[in-house]
């Protein structure tokens, strides 16, 4: 490939040979040419039905939290109130009124063909963000059912997705993940960045409003590109970032800047941080990755490069492995790979074809 040009996209529906060797994913019986699968991806496509039309109402919100079956999720300093091994969904309509009068924000509707713990098949889920973690014997009912009645169980504790979301069923998780980044967003954006007057929340909290000059302002998504670059022998390409602990190894990643394409950014993005030019890349899915706002969207690319140069400030070290190879250092603990709660473990388990083991680790059957 000539410097700047693109690389060719290969229509995932019709992939090359190189592809099909290249490009696999594991299905539970076998290794397939295609997409990342829900099984390696760590949150699936099930989602919840946010009503965005609804939401518009200024009373709809109100209105869902005081009707019966609405379930809250408690938030607070980056962490979400579970029960035990899941989410905590409480019910809304008997919290405390002051928690109630604070930021309350309308997550969605639950599937309503999945059993989630602590929650029916469609119920309304709302988060509620508190200044502070709250323990159950200071939380109590507005209307309990005893006097003093606990509104929180008592194996509560309070987690972020990084701790917790190994252990959540897909549709918590992706719950959590929803919670995350909108109290993220409204964390780092309490002020009209026009002129700098105080906020007000409306549109059931997924929009604020400058009182001063009536500007709205929606949730931010930061886009960036994750790759696995695989080059001659079907070898991977990872790379050890400069924030990672000196043994990591994933897959290369980056923002995508202003003006320029998701294929561009993969192009550049791999360029710059590890003198590799690309030839060709394919989309193979999306994980949100709220930390704070990043919408991680997975790619392949494939090369013709045998050496890699690290840039030394974003990516330290860069390291060739064979499918054996990366076997072999993860199983034996030379290396780590990122956790399986992350598109980049996904993306590389796609190309290797099935689940790498690690010391302490389980393989699914």
């Amino acid at each position: 490939m000539t410097s700047g040009s693109l690389p060719r996209v290969n229509d995932p529906a019709h992939p090359s040979a190189a592809d099909r060797t290249a490009l696999t994913a594991f299905d539970g019986e076998g290794p397939v040419a295609g997409w990342l699968t829900d099984r390696l991806l760590p949150v699936g496509v099930e989602a919840l039905d946010r009503r965005s039309a609804d939401r518009a109402d200024p009373d709809f919100l109100h209105s869902v939290v005081h009707q019966p079956g609405t379930v809250a999720v408690l938030y607070s300093q980056h962490r979400a109130a579970h029960a035990g091994e899941h989410l905590a969904f409480l019910p809304a309509h008997s919290l405390p009124a002051e928690w109630l009068d604070g930021l309350v924000v309308y997550l969605g509707q639950l599937p309503q063909e999945r059993t989630t713990p602590h929650a029916n098949p469609g119920s309304d889920v709302v988060l509620v963000i508190l200044p502070e973690p709250v323990e159950p014997v200071s939380a109590v009912m507005s209307e309990p059912a005893e006097e003093g009645a606990s509104l929180l169980p008592e194996d509560t504790n309070w987690a972020g997705f990084r701790e917790s979301g190994s252990r959540l069923d897909v549709v918590e998780a992706g719950v959590l993940l929803e919670a995350t980044a909108i109290a993220n967003w409204h964390a780092g954006h309490p002020r009209c960045p026009r002129c700098g007057a105080l906020t007000q929340v409306v549109h059931s909290g997924w929009v604020r409003r400058c009182p001063e000059d009536g500007s709205e302002h929606f949730p931010r998504t930061d886009p960036a590109i994750i790759v696995t670059v695989v080059g001659p022998e079907d070898r991977v390409l990872l790379g050890t970032g400069a924030r990672m602990r000196s043994t990591m190894f994933s897959t290369l990643a980056g923002f995508v800047e202003p003006g320029e394409s998701l294929e561009q950014a993969v192009v550049r993005e791999i360029l710059e941080e590890v003198g590799v030019r690309v030839t060709e890349c394919q989309y193979l899915g999306s994980q949100p990755w709220p930390f704070p706002a990043s919408l991680m969207l997975g790619f392949t690319a494939r090369t013709e490069d045998t050496v890699a140069q690290p840039d030394g400030a974003e990516v330290l070290r860069a390291r060739w492995f064979s499918r054996e190879e990366l076997a072999a250092a993860a199983g034996s603990g030379e290396i780590t790979l990122p956790s399986r709660l992350s598109i980049s473990r996904a993306l590389i388990e796609h190309w290797y074809g099935g689940e790498i083991a690690e010391p302490g680790s389980a393989v699914s059957k």
